[in-house]
């Protein structure tokens, strides 16, 4: 089994992770976590635990790590996004066949107000990459 293990772990957290240096080769032959650093996704910062110096080689790999955990979650963040395409659809749908009076009247306006915020912030956006594009040509 230790065969087969990482030599480093990445504790996910809220916006980065903590990582740990894995060690096997130990007397009592248990699996040990040296915590190494500490690391955010959101602005790249990797901070040594405590009075340590990172290697180049556990810089590196976290290095790497963190470029693949941003494209990951680029990745889920446009996915859930089209999720949220499909929930809308098929809330059209549960409005259109479905939806009681008394439930109309618990979503609509709240669900009115967050599809104009959406629109306009979307209008706007479309419109700067538009202009941008026309001031680049």
């Amino acid at each position: 089994m230790a065969g087969d293990l990482p030599e480093f772990y990445f504790r996910i957290r809220e916006n980065g992770a903590v990582v740990f240096r894995v060690d096997t080769e130990n007397r009592q032959r248990r699996i040990d976590l040296e915590e190494i650093a500490t690391v955010n996704v959101r602005n790249g910062n990797i901070k040594p635990h405590g009075e340590r110096k990172l290697t180049e080689e556990e810089q590196a790999e976290i290095e790497r790590w963190l470029e693949e955990r941003q494209d990951l979650l680029a990745e889920r963040e446009v996915d859930d996004i089209l999720r949220a395409v499909d929930h809308m659809n098929l809330t059209t749908q549960w409005v259109q066949s479905r939806a009681t009076e008394e439930q109309l009247d618990v979503i609509t306006d709240v669900l009115l107000l967050a599809m104009h915020d959406l629109r306009s912030v979307l209008v706007r956006k479309k419109a700067e990459r538009l202009l941008k594009g026309e001031a680049a040509e």
